[in-house]
C-alpha cells in the first residue's frame, strides 16, 4: 500500500469512529467536519479531498450506488461481493464499475442501508428486507442484502427501484403496450365496474397497467388503494392511499396489508384497490368483493392467468381459508384477468385475457383473448359479463 493510502486508510477509520461515538445525524457535512477534525492539517488537500469522497459515499446516501439508482433508466441495482455489480437499465443486466473494493465495504454499506431502512443486519441476523426512504432515485427503493458467510462469495446487497405508476391508456397504446382496440375493451371493464386482477412477472408492467386502468374510473367515484409501497399515482382527482409500515429495529409498529384493507373498507370507498395481493390479506380483499365493492381491482404475481386460481389458493391458506371457501369466493368476486409479460427487449405488452368463472367446484380463467392469436372462445362469456351491467361490447 503507498504511504497516501495508508494515511487516507488510518484517517478514514478515525473517522467512522468519531461519527460513531456521536449522536449528530450523519450527513455530508458532519462528515466533511469529521474529517477536518481528525486531520488536523497533517495531510496533502488530495488526500483530504479523497478521504472526505470515500467516507461521504459511505454514510450518505447509497453510497456508490448512488448514481446507478438516479439513472432513470435503473430498475435494479445488484452488488455479489466486493467489485462485482450489475445494472438493469430496462433490457437486461449489465456489469458495472463501483468503488467497493473489498468485502468490508460492501458489509459497512449493507449495515447502513440496513439502518436506514429500520431493520438491523449483523452476525445474529444475516439478511435483511425493507424499504430505503431516499437513496437519490426517482421511488421507491426495495433493499435486500445477505452477509457473507452466508453469502458464500461475499456480501450480497439488492435494490429495486418502484417508480411511480403514473402512465394513462393512451400512452400505454402509444408505447405498443396494446392497440386501439384493446383500449376500448380495457374502457369498457372500468365502465361495467368488474373486478380484475393484473397478473405478470416482476417488472412486466403490472403496476402500471392498473394505475392506468384506474385513470379511467369516474371523477365522482372514490378509489382507496392499499399498497406495500407508494407504487400507484393514478391520474384520478380523488384516491386515499395507504402505505403499509415494517416492524422497526425492535420488531414493533408493524402495519399490514391485512389491516389496511380493514380500514380501507371503513372509508366508503367506490373502487377497493390493493396493490399486489401477496399474501393472507387475500382473504379481506375477496370479502370485500363480495359484499358489494364492484370494481375492485389489485395485481398478482403469476406466469399466466390459468394459474392465478393456485396461487390465490395458496395466499389465502396463509389467512386460514380453505381451498373450497377461497375457489367459491373467487369464482363470484373476479370477473377478469390481464396478463402483463415483458419481451426479451424489455418492452412491455399485454399479453393475454382471460374471463374467470366456476368449473365445477373450481375456479377457473377461461382464455379470452390473446395477442398473438387475437379473441378465444371466452369472447362471448366476456361480453356476457359486460351486457349483464349494461356495457355494450365495443366490437
Amino acid at each position: 500500500m503507498r504511504r497516501a493510502d495508508a494515511v487516507s486508510g488510518d484517517l478514514a477509520d478515525r473517522v467512522r469512529h468519531r461519527l460513531a461515538t456521536s449522536n449528530a445525524p450523519v450527513t455530508a457535512g458532519a462528515v466533511a467536519d469529521a474529517v477536518r477534525a481528525e486531520a488536523g492539517g497533517v495531510i496533502g488537500d488530495t488526500t483530504l479531498l479523497r478521504t472526505i469522497r470515500v467516507l461521504h459515499q459511505e454514510f450518505v446516501g447509497a453510497g456508490p450506488l448512488e448514481p446507478l439508482l438516479r439513472d432513470p433508466a435503473t430498475t435494479d441495482v445488484l452488488v455479489a461481493g466486493a467489485g462485482q455489480a450489475w445494472v438493469d437499465r430496462g433490457r437486461g443486466l449489465r456489469p458495472v464499475l463501483i468503488d467497493l473494493p473489498d468485502e468490508e465495504s460492501v458489509r459497512r454499506l449493507a449495515q447502513r442501508l440496513a439502518l436506514a431502512a429500520g431493520r438491523r443486519i449483523d452476525d445474529a441476523q444475516p439478511y435483511v428486507d425493507g424499504w430505503l426512504p431516499d437513496c437519490g432515485a426517482s421511488g421507491s427503493v426495495r433493499l435486500h442484502a445477505v452477509l457473507s458467510p452466508i453469502a458464500a462469495d461475499g456480501t450480497c446487497i439488492s435494490l429495486r427501484v418502484l417508480r411511480p405508476a403514473t402512465h394513462d391508456l393512451d400512452t400505454l397504446c402509444a408505447l405498443g403496450t396494446f392497440d386501439r382496440s384493446m383500449a376500448h375493451v380495457l374502457r369498457s371493464l372500468i365502465t361495467a365496474r368488474l373486478a380484475f386482477l393484473v397478473v405478470g412477472n416482476t417488472g412486466s408492467g403490472k403496476t402500471t397497467l392498473l394505475a392506468a386502468l384506474l385513470g379511467c374510473v369516474p371523477e365522482e367515484e372514490r378509489i382507496v388503494s392499499v399498497e406495500e409501497a407508494a407504487e400507484l399515482q393514478p391520474g384520478h382527482p380523488h384516491v386515499v392511499r395507504l402505505i403499509a409500515r415494517p416492524p422497526n429495529v425492535e420488531g414493533a409498529g408493524e402495519i399490514t396489508l391485512r389491516q389496511l384493507v380493514r380500514q380501507a373498507l371503513r372509508m366508503r370507498p367506490d373502487r377497493l384497490v390493493l396493490g399486489e395481493v401477496r399474501g393472507a390479506e387475500v382473504c379481506e380483499m375477496l370479502a370485500a368483493l363480495n359484499t358489494g365493492h364492484d370494481g375492485g381491482a389489485g395485481t398478482v404475481h403469476a406466469n399466466s392467468p390459468a394459474e392465478v386460481p393456485a396461487r390465490l389458493e395458496a395466499l389465502a391458506a396463509l389467512g386460514g381459508l380453505s381451498r373450497d371457501a377461497l375457489h367459491s369466493q373467487l369464482s363470484a368476486a373476479v370477473q377478469v384477468v390481464l396478463h402483463m409479460k415483458r419481451e426479451p427487449d424489455g418492452r412491455r405488452r399485454l399479453a393475454a385475457v382471460g374471463v374467470l368463472t366456476r368449473v365445477g367446484e373450481r375456479a377457473q380463467v377461461v382464455p379470452a383473448w390473446h395477442h398473438e392469436s387475437g379473441w378465444l372462445p371466452g369472447k362471448g362469456l366476456l361480453a356476457d359479463l359486460l351486457k349483464a351491467r349494461e356495457v355494450n361490447p365495443p366490437w
